[in-house]
């Protein structure tokens, strides 16, 4: 499971959910979809298609990935989560042939969502990229719209170390005749979707040259602006659906309730305000740590924990250094331990104290917070997941 052991559960091939597709009478070929890839904003992207397009009158789903709190998260219809009864029951219809296959969960997990939607009839589903694009195994599709959101540096031990690389494999969603919205203009790797649409005979469109209206989002956080313009591009180019302007503007307004998204600039509680985000790679929390520096309140502090395998000479630096930090590690066994972030962190002058627990950090930063004071938690899904 890469969520809990990183790069050793990476399949990096599409044999086995070629042959798990088969198995399963090619469910993925049974509904519309739209592919969505992206180093960030992919999540917040997917799940604004599913709300505007569910505010349509259609029957939308959602497939999405890691889980906070709860499996059935990744699978949605209609922004609710799939039965416990429809998860228990595929697993044991199809449990000897994941015991012959030595099937990854991942590829478990997407063969699940492609059954569901095609069992539940959906009129479209939204389906997000897991890790990068060219060999991750929602990669079977074939969508009616591609959209890839923002490139970044992240998992670059299997995507590559550099933009141009990383690219490359989110353009491997790319497919021919099939439409395709980046959302950002990146200069320096603008040539690898151009020759990755020309090589596929596809139309490109870059969604941050084109003006849309501004609308309101219930999703806080000043790069979802960037995010809906993708967004609103893509479904441009989706045929064979009635949207309405009214549609995006009660779908923007109502991504939270009608998806059940978490942990974007979520808000825990107001007096004092804590919040928390997933972002956890340098792009990401560049946003992120730019929309805390907006806030108003007089003491900082941020509860802080990241994975093992993040390089933290890219991303201590980004910080505030007027913040009291609460250092803690994930618990599992891709979790960095809180001394040694707190040793690395105090090398890029953001000091705090280490804690032994997730939930203990917290409870030290709500004791010692005031209500006009402001409590961020970050760095981790993991750190995110066992606060929400």
């Amino acid at each position: 499971m890469y969520q809990k052991l990183g790069k050793v559960a990476f399949n990096g091939k599409l044999d086995k959910i070629l042959k798990f597709s088969e198995h399963l009478d090619f469910p993925e070929k049974k509904f519309k979809s739209i592919h969505v890839a992206g180093t960030n904003g992919k999540g917040s992207s997917s799940h604004m298609l599913s709300s505007i397009l569910q505010e349509a009158g259609y029957k939308v789903g959602l497939y999405t990935s890691p889980h906070l709190k709860d499996f059935r998260e990744r699978i949605r219809v209609n922004g609710k989560p799939v039965s416990k009864k429809f998860v228990t029951d595929f697993v044991k219809n199809n449990f000897a042939y994941f015991q012959h296959t030595k099937m990854s969960f991942f590829e478990m997990s997407v063969g699940m969502a492609f059954d569901c939607f095609a069992k539940e009839k959906v009129d479209i589903a939204i389906i997000e990229v897991g890790l990068g694009g060219r060999l991750d195994s929602t990669n079977i599709i074939t969508p009616e719209v591609s959209l890839i959101t923002n490139i970044g540096i992240d998992h670059t031990a299997i995507l590559g170390d550099t933009l141009t690389k990383i690219a490359y494999e989110k353009a491997g969603i790319i497919k021919r005749n099939i439409p395709v919205v980046v959302s950002e203009y990146q200069e320096e790797i603008a040539d690898v979707f151009h020759n990755a649409a020309e090589l596929m005979n596809t139309k490109l469109l870059f969604a941050s040259s084109v003006s849309f209206p501004t609308y309101s989002l219930d999703l806080v956080g000043n790069y979802q602006h960037r995010n809906y313009k993708g967004v609103l591009l893509t479904l441009k180019l989706l045929q064979g659906f009635k949207i309405m302007d009214s549609h995006i503007l009660a779908g923007l307004k109502k991504v939270i309730e009608n998806t059940g998204l978490l942990g974007r600039w979520q808000i825990l509680s107001e007096h004092p305000l804590v919040v928390c985000d997933t972002a956890h790679n340098k792009e990401g929390l560049l946003e992120v740590i730019h929309q805390i520096a907006q806030q108003k309140f007089d003491t900082l502090h941020i509860v802080l924990g990241f994975v093992k395998d993040k390089d933290l000479t890219h991303l201590l630096p980004l910080f505030l250094k007027n913040a009291t930090y609460y250092f803690c590690s994930p618990n599992n066994q891709r979790g960095l331990d809180a001394l040694v972030l707190k040793k690395e962190a105090a090398t890029f002058g953001l000091i705090g104290d280490a804690y032994s627990s997730i939930n203990s950090a917290f409870t030290a930063a709500k004791l010692n917070a005031n209500e006009k004071d402001f409590i961020f938690i970050g760095g981790s899904n993991f750190v995110v997941a066992e606060v929400v």
